[in-house]
């Protein structure tokens, strides 16, 4: 609040490669513009793309408009859906985007995102560094075994150079890395307001270009004849509606959100995951599309998850359920002892095997075990930690054997007795001595009470198993050949890079750089 007690509003920088003569603004080249600004519903404007078309919708008329035929069909509704869509509408092209959500859940897993990882030169107001296609690309490997389509790997992180200024033409601010957040300066963007303000950005833009969405869309089914798709049928109550189109961009996540899917991969330990995104992702579209002849890639029993709070909601619990605390600690699971080397790599590069080593573990639960030294020095969790002044106290309120716990702990404390401080910037090389599993770097003895510990399940963000495509994403079927006119971006097709491991903010690539080209390719074909 300003002294005269009228509230400031925050100011966020526009660089001038941020101005697009597509994207209408008030404010000057370079300006800065307040958070209200970015939220405000958008004017009419008069807008020209492809060749010569021109629109002026009003957010009514954009969400509104009837037809029985549209250019491109986009299913889904997150960052992938959006990206394609806008950029099909560019290329003059008719569009549809039938989001299954309710509009104030659209979106997604898009919903719970704050970065994305790009390829670039050098540093800027909001890179600390470069980071250039050679280190991302070898990043990726490292955390991956190698991408299924190395093409594909190498086509997505050099397009990922290109999204800042696709992403700001688009109406996207941004802002510097959160503090806590550890080694993602120099290789994300933070997009203001996460991925909930990233997604009104989009819409705001679709209803600015004249792209119809339509909310509670459930499609069923699509219609393909001779590897040509035709239409989609949607199931609107207990009825069904066939709408027609030009061509088609799948891009609604994958199956995670099916419990009954995983377990015929994963048994009834499914049962013991926490869903982190939205409960639509059950594989429906991607099931359809299967049964018409795509092809598969990906381990079916593959997906990116993280270590969450067990206290979390069984889905959509989002980012904020993330527990970032490994590193400053151990984890044991429920026979109190450990089972992984918690400092391996830096963070980014590892959180998200937790999710997985966790569902490998008895009853597929863990706890993470920190003192009073670190406690404070990760983000901070959702639900309150358990806190003790012994350590046997602590196992009692764990659930684990006091015996157990107190000798998995004194003997990591011995083998880290050498070290005594922790340098969470690098890889320390503070590591224990005779023990194992080992911790390579951040190995610090937890001695000093209180002592917390943190309840952990797998956290599934998305499923690994999707639909192979090629380099215009063209989803293959089973003779080796491209369908006609269907084509695949984000989760639904990331097997065909993502083999296991992650790498923070590259999802959101994946989905943005084949997003954008999924919808070119699909306005161009369906303009002929």
């Amino acid at each position: 609040m300003s002294a005269d007690g009228e509230q400031q509003q925050q100011q966020v920088a526009v660089p001038t490669s941020q101005v697009d003569p597509f994207w209408p603004r008030t404010e000057a080249t370079g300006s800065s513009v307040s958070i209200d600004e970015i939220t405000r519903p958008p004017k009419m404007a008069t807008v020209q793309v492809g060749d010569g078309v021109q629109f002026s919708p009003s957010l009514y008329e954009a969400h509104t408009m009837k037809t029985d035929f549209f250019d491109v069909i986009v299913v889904g509704g997150g960052n992938a859906a959006m990206c394609a869509a806008l950029s099909a509408r560019r290329t003059g092209a008719r569009v549809l985007v039938l989001e299954r959500a309710t509009e104030h859940m659209r979106g997604g897993n898009t919903r719970h995102t704050r970065n994305i990882r790009c390829s670039h030169v050098g540093a800027d107001q909001f890179f600390s560094g470069p980071y250039g296609e050679e280190e991302y690309l070898q990043d990726l490997i490292g955390v991956t075994g190698g991408p299924a389509n190395l093409d594909l790997a190498k086509l997505a992180i050099r397009e990922s150079s290109k999204l800042p200024a696709w992403m700001s033409m688009h109406g996207v601010y941004w802002q510097q890395p959160l503090n806590g957040t550890l080694h993602l300066g120099r290789t994300n963007r933070w997009f203001l307001g996460g991925g909930k303000a990233l997604l009104n950005t989009y819409y705001r833009a679709a209803a600015r270009m004249g792209i119809t969405v339509r909310y509670n869309a459930n499609v069923g089914d699509l219609i393909i004849e001779n590897d040509r798709f035709e239409a989609v049928k949607l199931k609107v109550g207990n009825t069904e509606e066939i709408i027609r189109g030009g061509s088609v961009v799948v891009a609604c996540g994958g199956y995670e959100a099916n419990i009954e899917w995983l377990k015929l991969h994963w048994g009834d330990a499914a049962d013991n995951f926490v869903i982190r995104g939205t409960p639509y992702n059950d594989g429906r579209v991607l099931a359809a599309l299967l049964e018409h002849g795509a092809q598969t890639i990906g381990d079916p029993k593959g997906f990116h998850a993280i270590a969450v709070d067990a206290r979390s909601p069984k889905f959509d619990g989002g980012i904020v359920t993330r527990l970032d605390a490994i590193p400053f600690g151990i984890v044991v699971n429920n026979q109190a002892r450990r089972f992984y080397d918690e400092g391996e790599e830096i963070w980014p590069k590892r959180y998200a095997i937790w999710g997985g080593l966790i569902a490998r573990q008895p009853g597929q639960i863990a706890f993470c075990i920190v003192d009073s030294k670190t406690i404070r020095k990760f983000l901070p969790p959702m639900f309150k930690p358990y806190e003790a002044d012994s350590l046997e106290a602590l196992a009692f309120r764990l659930g684990l054997d006091p015996n157990v716990f107190v000798s998995t702990v004194t003997e990591y404390n011995h083998a880290a007795a050498a070290n005594k401080e922790m340098c969470m910037e690098r890889l320390d090389g503070a590591r224990t001595q005779g023990i194992t599993p080992p911790k390579s770097n951040w190995a610090i003895p937890i001695d000093r009470p209180p002592f917390y510990g943190l309840p952990l399940r797998p956290g599934i963000t998305f499923t690994y198993m999707g639909v192979t495509i090629d380099e215009k994403t063209r989803v293959i079927n089973q003779s080796g050949t491209p369908f006609q006119n269907v084509y695949a971006a984000g989760e639904i097709m990331s097997g065909n890079i993502l083999t296991k491991g992650y790498l923070g903010g590259f999802g959101l690539t994946i989905g943005a750089v084949f997003g954008v080209l999924a919808g070119r390719e699909a306005g161009t074909n369906a303009r002929g």
